[in-house]
């Protein structure tokens, strides 16, 4: 009896021991990215607007630092955020923070474009995804067509006809959209997916105002101020805007072709393609700082 007795205290020391091991065992550091929780946090609808803003700016900022210095922007919980050591590292630090703040405030607002862009941009790969490409294009179809018809019926016959010119570029231009928005990626959607979004935005006015002549105050007029002034301010450098006035006018480009009104195309053309490219970028930008939350 004294025998099994003690056997059975070896077996609870024993198990006494195993407890208090597990007891004492350090617990492990959560490895959730604070990006992450709020992304799921988003997912339930928990993040208010000023957690949601604050946390754009902290990324922000931390990405201007990641910059020059390691491990700033969603650092390893292994490793952890870096910070200076030296006297030297910590007043390079400290500057190049403080440089960054009024760069972070004139970079928020850009980012804004960027978040409302993905959001409409999400809408229509929702739409692509429900429909498929040929169905946004038959839709489009029809919303265009429908307008077409009731020019037809209800104005003049110059009128139709410029809305139906507007009516094709718009549905090729949206098909064209939807079908590299379908491909995905990121530089399919930045280069090709944008522009030709922008442009099914502004071409289809000016085609109706160069088929339209009663129309074409409102669209053409307004254009060549636009025209005149960013050859006046953002192709003043070096002198593109004298080559460009010595080498074309505006209004009677492609009459040469039996294509009146071409240059006015073309300019549209112009400012959708690089438009297109600059909110693809911001979108990009979006996404770094604020992944989406099915990302």
């Amino acid at each position: 009896m004294m025998f099994r007795s003690s056997k059975t205290i070896g077996r609870i020391g024993v198990g006494s021991v195993i407890v208090s091991k597990s007891s004492k065992r350090p617990k492990a550091q959560s490895s959730r990215c604070p990006v992450r929780e709020v992304v799921q946090m988003e997912r339930r609808g928990q993040t208010g607007l000023v957690e949601a803003l604050l946390l754009d700016v902290v990324r922000l900022h931390e990405t201007w630092m990641e910059v020059v210095f390691p491990r700033q922007l969603d650092p390893s919980t292994v490793l952890g955020k870096w910070k200076p050591e030296t006297t030297v590292q910590t007043i390079g630090y400290n500057l190049w923070a403080v440089l960054g703040a009024p760069l972070v405030a004139i970079a928020y607002p850009l980012l804004l474009v960027g978040f409302a862009t993905r959001y409409y941009a999400a809408k229509l790969d929702s739409a692509v995804a429900r429909f498929g490409v040929a169905g946004a294009v038959l839709v489009a179809t029809v919303v265009w067509g429908s307008l077409t018809l009731i020019a037809h019926l209800q104005l003049p016959t110059d009128v139709m006809l410029g809305i139906g010119g507007a009516s094709i570029v718009a549905v090729v231009s949206a098909g064209l959209a939807a079908g590299f928005s379908k491909i995905g990626g990121r530089y399919v959607s930045v280069l090709l997916a944008y522009p030709f979004a922008m442009t099914a935005i502004f071409l289809p006015p000016v085609v109706a105002a160069l088929l339209t002549p009663s129309i074409s105050d409102i669209v053409l007029d307004p254009s060549y101020e636009l025209a005149r002034w960013i050859l006046d301010t953002f192709l003043a450098v070096g002198g593109i805007n004298e080559t460009l006035r010595g080498a074309f006018d505006l209004e009677t480009f492609g009459a040469q072709w039996g294509i009146p009104g071409l240059g006015y195309v073309l300019m549209w053309v112009g400012i959708s393609i690089p438009l297109g490219w600059f909110l693809g970028l911001l979108v990009s930008f979006a996404n770094l700082i604020r992944p989406k939350p099915d990302a």
